[in-house]
């Protein structure tokens, strides 16, 4: 059976459905399932309608919305892509980035790059909601996914609500794990936003000078109290996010 018509009997039985739907999961499935691979060759509008028996408008409505969806990249003169895989990361929610990693089915580890105790700045002291001199931790942990470096975390912590933040081991477990077991979140707020990184961020991430990245400035309150201010960033290249909105 060819590649084509095994997909076809792959084909959602819910007659609901309108073709172009059901060519869309199923060439989802595919890719998810990881027997079309990234960077892998999609088969032509001609040659899905000849295989299937559809016509080119279904064809070509189902590779436009993949590609629009980030399943595949279509070229220009070339053909059409199975697109690599990013990392993604919730937008309205916090998780675990070594969670994240491992549901993926990928390995976490990470680097400890600073860790210190000091008296907040005025800018810190403002972000923080205390006062200039209160006591904080500061810390950047370099985040690996496989052996790419996936996310720099820098980190600013109210030391009153977690104080014993200094003493955790950030190789072997994560500062979210600790921050969530000491002072569980009850508000967060994102700020999400493209940036040129620095010369500094671009060699910690193994990318290139003029490669993209994805910010997020994050604040997280438990109760009344703001407990900790975090910059993460992301190679464009490694990373997306995602968000689902009800109906």
């Amino acid at each position: 059976m060819s590649t084509l018509e095994s997909l076809y009997s792959e084909f959602p039985t819910d007659d609901s459905q309108p073709i172009y739907a059901k060519l869309k999961q199923a060439i989802r499935q595919k890719i998810t399932a990881g027997e079309w691979k990234s960077e892998q060759r999609v088969p032509s509008e001609a040659e899905f309608v000849k295989a299937l028996d559809v016509s080119r408008m279904t064809v070509n409505r189902a590779l436009r919305e993949l590609t629009a969806e980030g399943f595949l990249v279509r070229q220009q003169g070339s053909g059409t892509f199975v697109a690599q895989k990013k990392s993604h990361s919730a937008l309205f929610e916090v998780h675990d980035i070594a969670e994240e990693i491992a549901e993926r089915g990928h390995k976490h580890f990470s680097k400890l790059l600073v860790l210190e105790s000091a008296k907040a700045s005025v800018e810190e002291a403002m972000t923080l909601g205390v006062r200039t001199n209160h006591r904080i931790f500061r810390s950047v942990i370099l985040h690996y996914e496989n052996e790419l470096p996936i996310q720099i975390e820098e980190r600013v912590v109210n030391a009153k609500r977690a104080p014993d933040y200094d003493k955790q081991n950030f190789v072997e477990n994560t500062s979210y794990g600790y921050l969530m077991r000491v002072a569980p979140m009850t508000e967060g707020e994102h700020l999400v936003e493209a940036i040129l990184p620095s010369k500094l961020d671009c060699e910690r991430l193994q990318i290139p000078q003029n490669e993209p990245c994805l910010q997020i400035r994050r604040r997280t309150w438990a109760g009344d109290d703001i407990i900790t201010a975090t910059r993460l960033l992301h190679p464009g290249s490694r990373f997306q996010l995602f968000g689902h909105f009800g109906r």
